[in-house]
């Protein structure tokens, strides 16, 4: 019996999210007394997963194969998991993550559990927390099931580490009957990216247009941060989409979350709601915003932020 992680990665780098699942992984392998097993693909340094708790890891060279691809990753992880004889398999909740882990759990028949936000309560029957309602709730889900595929939420362990000696496999990229094939792949920034960052400032249509969202970016600057946008900021073409944050817009599970000029519609509540900690710039005092936030500012984004940038570089 083992625990198998799938970790992710972006131009042969470990990503966060990578990092994240290995920690989760590792707590429950440390409950049941089994090897935590990690499955990379063409990944050019696996070495920081001796520090993140792995016994075994899997580092699959897919050839001439370079982009993720759902149905050959399935065939090759599916392949390691019957191997090791895993019980428990666990993805993250990114774009490829929440691609992967259903068709996975079919795969290998398993019980798939979405949006995981704590380690389980119970092992027999397997028992675990997740949020439910676009994160308006939360509830206990039970499987009977011999074998369960996770996927974690953003942020919701966070990166812990353990030393390991963990062994180095390669794994056999497994080819399948998909004509599915990636030719290349189009980055909308080099930036910081949302799924990835630790802070995420956001600005909305309280900035009255383009040419002031320096802003924004001064500041992400300032914090290390991703920026982002509401829904009619990249409807009005001020931003790409890329940035569009929300229920219609890409998720954020950020640890700090920052609006500025953003009203607070429930779709981008809803899509934000995952942050640990949210503040909120509004000139606005009843804007909806403020009673989700944790910390809100009533105030002119245009004399607030300035002033925010200067104390926040006087720190550093």
């Amino acid at each position: 019996m083992s625990v198998v992680v799938y970790i992710e990665s972006q131009n042969g780098i470990i990503k966060k999210a990578g990092l994240e699942v290995a920690s989760y992984g590792r707590a429950i392998a440390n409950s049941t007394k089994t090897a935590l097993i990690a499955v990379t693909f063409n990944i050019e340094d696996t070495s920081i997963l001796n520090s993140h708790g792995a016994d075994k890891v899997y580092n699959i060279n897919t050839a001439e194969d370079s982009f993720f691809n759902v149905d050959r990753y399935c065939a090759s992880i599916v392949g390691i998991v019957e191997q090791e004889n895993a019980k428990v398999v666990v993805v993250s909740a990114s774009a490829d993550g929440r691609y992967l882990g259903p068709i996975l759990a079919v795969r290998a028949q398993a019980a798939y559990f979405s949006n995981v936000v704590a380690l389980p309560s119970s092992y027999e029957p397997f028992t675990v927390k997740r949020s439910c309602y676009t994160n308006k709730a939360f509830n206990e889900s039970v499987s009977e099931q011999g074998r369960v595929v996770v996927s974690l939420s953003s942020n919701a362990f966070g990166i812990v580490e353990q030393e390991t000696a963990a062994e180095q496999l390669t794994g056999d990229y497994i080819e399948s009957n998909s004509s599915l094939k990636v030719t290349s792949i189009d980055k909308a920034t080099d930036k910081i990216t949302i799924a990835d960052a630790d802070i995420v400032v956001s600005g909305g249509r309280g900035l009255k247009g383009p040419e002031n969202w320096h802003l924004i970016e001064d500041l992400a600057e300032v914090l290390g941060a991703a920026t982002a946008c509401s829904k009619p900021v990249s409807d009005l073409g001020w931003r790409p989409h890329s940035e569009h944050v929300g229920q219609t817009g890409k998720p954020v599970a950020s640890n700090l979350y920052i609006a500025i000029g953003v009203s607070g519609a429930i779709q981008h509540l809803a899509g934000i709601n995952s942050s640990k900690v949210k503040v909120v710039i509004n000139s606005d005092p009843e804007a909806p915003f403020f009673k989700a936030a944790d910390y809100g500012i009533v105030g002119d984004a245009f004399e607030v932020v300035p002033q925010l940038i200067e104390k926040l570089k006087a720190i550093q």
